[in-house]
């Protein structure tokens, strides 16, 4: 059995019994015993990290798969990459309580461990948009530290969505957290840009959105 299929074995573990599983739970899910489990990740730490990895590519491929950044809007590109980071937390909601609260790590400084999978989102995200964009102007740092900000947010929406602060019965219907996670993140971007001296059309595409304030006169 290889790691992937180990992985499949934690979600179906994760969804059958909620975020507080055990390297044991996981090992019965696959149908083998737990020292199998640990000759292909040599901690729980590192099962975290494959964990968080499948999520990272399944939202990079399902909202990369539903955008064109040629054409779309940046204001569109914001909605769709929204839309499907809802969905998917939709269909792995003890996923992302497992995230969240990183329950395998609270021993192993888990702050740290998040931030790190934080931060290799962010170097992605801001090296594909940067690309997209091709322009000198926009600042590196300034674009990863927005992204980076970005996740934060999105992240701590996502606590309270799935319930972490909930005094109502029934959870904020989809369209409306959407709605606010592309709001947030449309405000962040465009206090980045002013910041930087520049102005965001979210009507234009990504590479024709951003633009000098001097030019823009």
């Amino acid at each position: 059995m290889v790691r992937e299929e180990f992985v499949d074995a934690a979600f179906r573990a994760l969804g059958k019994i909620g975020p507080d599983v055990s390297m044991d739970d996981i090992a019965k899910e696959a149908g083998t015993a737990k020292p199998k489990l640990y000759r292909h990740f040599k901690d729980k730490v590192d099962l975290f990290d494959a964990i968080v990895d499948r999520v990272q590519d399944m939202l990079w491929e399902r909202v990369l798969s539903s955008i064109n950044l040629m054409s779309d809007s940046a204001g569109e590109l914001v909605r769709r990459g929204a839309t499907e980071y809802a969905k998917v937390v939709m269909e792995y909601p003890n996923v992302f309580r497992f995230m969240v609260h990183s329950h395998f790590t609270h021993q192993m400084d888990e702050s740290e461990r998040t931030l790190q999978s934080a931060r290799q989102s962010a170097r992605r995200a801001a090296e594909l948009f940067s690309n997209a964009l091709d322009d000198d102007s926009i600042d590196g740092d300034y674009a990863e530290l927005t992204i980076y900000s970005i996740f934060g947010a999105v992240a701590s929406a996502t606590d309270w969505w799935l319930g972490a602060n909930r005094t109502q019965g029934d959870p904020m219907a989809i369209d409306k957290f959407v709605e606010y996670l592309a709001t947030t993140v449309s405000s962040l971007a465009e206090s980045t840009a002013r910041l930087s001296g520049m102005t965001v059309d979210p009507s234009l595409p990504l590479h024709l959105a951003f633009s000098n304030d001097e030019s823009s006169q």
